[in-house]
């Protein structure tokens, strides 16, 4: 059986994506796992200019599209392979971390880690209330089961997601790019109200939820957010998502520092 992690890594140099990268990149050498990084632009998602929401910051610096699409390049990879795990270029894999692939239950399409369900800290919880009802309220109102309880909406955090080659069914013959940019997902690409600063996150959880793909939670040790996930447990994780940058020491450039407060 063939497994890949695949990055995305474009923009600006960054010694914690440095940092990161090599991580990953170490991993999959360790567990004889195939390893993708990519550098450069290749689906170059565009929103509509007559009718997006997002700011014209948020796409001109990158040459006009939005980089947060990129990672779904994966989906072409899977004549090559069959699962796929999407790690994005901000999480640190521990040394001596397990084969994240030995979790996936055989019948698993999709699998990640819900946010509500990791040991988060009482202000994230908070936090995670709010960005919920504003991104799946109106889609849950919409028929679409995002299961809210007093943690709010249940959604995966797509900075780490494993999927098995099942899931290329509900791609439906599509590239990559052709998969984004579905009319159903127009207002997701477009930033449209609520989803103003949404990435592909959003998109992806209305997508799993809709198709009602067979769906496995993995612990949270496999995508613990860096002061989101309470400092005592941080160091139980073996992937570390370090997703907040004004959280991080100068920004996640004092990588040293960094790894001296995870470990």
């Amino acid at each position: 059986m063939r497994r890949m992690i695949y990055q995305v890594y474009v923009g600006k140099p960054s010694k914690l994506y440095d940092h990161c990268t090599a991580s990953v990149a170490a991993y999959c050498s360790r567990h004889g796992i195939d390893y993708t990084l990519q550098r450069s632009p290749i689906l170059r998602i565009k929103p509509d200019v007559f009718s997006t929401n997002r700011s014209k910051e948020s796409y001109e610096k990158h040459g006009g599209f939005l980089p947060i699409f990129e990672k779904e390049n994966a989906f072409d990879y899977f004549d090559a392979a069959d699962q796929i795990a999407i790690v994005d270029a901000d999480i640190y894999i521990r040394p001596d971390a397990p084969n994240i692939f030995d979790e996936l239950k055989p019948e698993t399409e999709f699998a990640g880690v819900v946010e509500r369900e990791m040991p988060i800290t009482e202000q994230y919880a908070q936090k995670i209330i709010n960005y919920s009802r504003m991104q799946y309220g109106q889609l849950h109102n919409n028929k679409v089961d995002f299961t809210p309880n007093g943690l709010g909406f249940e959604f995966y955090n797509m900075g780490l997601m494993v999927m098995n080659k099942g899931i290329t069914r509900y791609l439906r013959g599509e590239t990559p790019r052709e998969f984004i940019m579905r009319p159903e997902f127009k207002d997701f690409v477009d930033g449209a109200g609520p989803w103003k600063w949404s990435t592909d996150q959003t998109l992806l959880n209305t997508w799993v939820r809709k198709e009602k793909m067979v769906q496995q939670h993995l612990d949270w040790k496999w995508n613990a957010l860096y002061k989101g996930v309470r400092d005592d447990k941080i160091k139980e994780a073996h992937f570390v998502h370090f997703f907040l940058k004004d959280l991080l020491p100068e920004r996640g450039e004092n990588v040293q520092r960094l790894m001296e407060e995870i470990c």
